[in-house]
């Protein structure tokens, strides 16, 4: 009988933690250790394309708010290995609306970096698609649509789709499975205002 995997482990953002997250390199240091695994200053610096002090200091300042934390399965040399503490970040609702001129800051500074993260992660799958495999390529997906909704049906949408997303967590392959890849899902979902024709003339004679 297999074991149920043991539950995520997500960080719920305070005031405090997102000013400490607030910063671009160190919103790529973190989804690097969340994504591709434990490593030293020097290699996240070499993947990352940074100077190993760079990386370095700002691995220790995601330890001082609670995002990275030492490795103690490998931390056996000089070189010390860093890994994630959480795998994954939750914003919550009263940070969205805190009127504080220092959390809006952090918090645009936060949402905009993340933003740029996905599309050079998009990026980066348009740019290398001829190398993977055909099947792999038309199960690929970049859709948007628009839907006319109230709060109450957006926030019921964005429910559903978590819920089924993680429902797939329960079906991921075992290691070694032939074609198997780990796969980026994005969801962007956020009210438009109709465009206006400012060259419109209005006026009346």
């Amino acid at each position: 009988m297999t074991q149920d995997p043991k539950p995520r482990k997500i960080h719920h953002l305070d005031a405090r933690s997102l000013r400490g997250l607030a910063h671009p390199l160190r919103i790529r240091l973190l989804a690097s250790l969340r994504l591709d695994g434990p490593a030293t200053a020097s290699q996240l610096a070499a993947r990352l394309g940074e100077s190993s002090g760079a990386t370095s200091y700002h691995l220790r300042q995601l330890a001082e708010y609670g995002f990275a934390e030492d490795d103690p399965e490998r931390g056996k040399g000089r070189e010390r290995w860093w890994r994630a503490v959480h795998q994954g970040t939750y914003l919550d609702d009263d940070l969205r609306t805190d009127s504080t001129p220092e959390v809006r800051g952090a918090l645009n500074a936060y949402l905009h970096e993340w933003a740029t993260y996905h599309a050079q992660e998009l990026s980066t799958w348009l740019g290398t698609e001829g190398d993977w495999s055909k099947e792999w390529v038309e199960s690929s997906d970049m859709s948007d649509f628009t839907l006319r909704l109230t709060p109450a049906l957006n926030a019921e949408l964005g429910r559903k789709l978590h819920d089924l997303i993680e429902s797939y967590r329960d079906l991921a392959p075992e290691d070694g499975t032939p074609d198997a890849a780990r796969v980026r899902i994005h969801l962007h979902a956020f009210p438009t205002k109709p465009a206006t024709d400012d060259s419109a003339d209005d006026s009346t004679d």
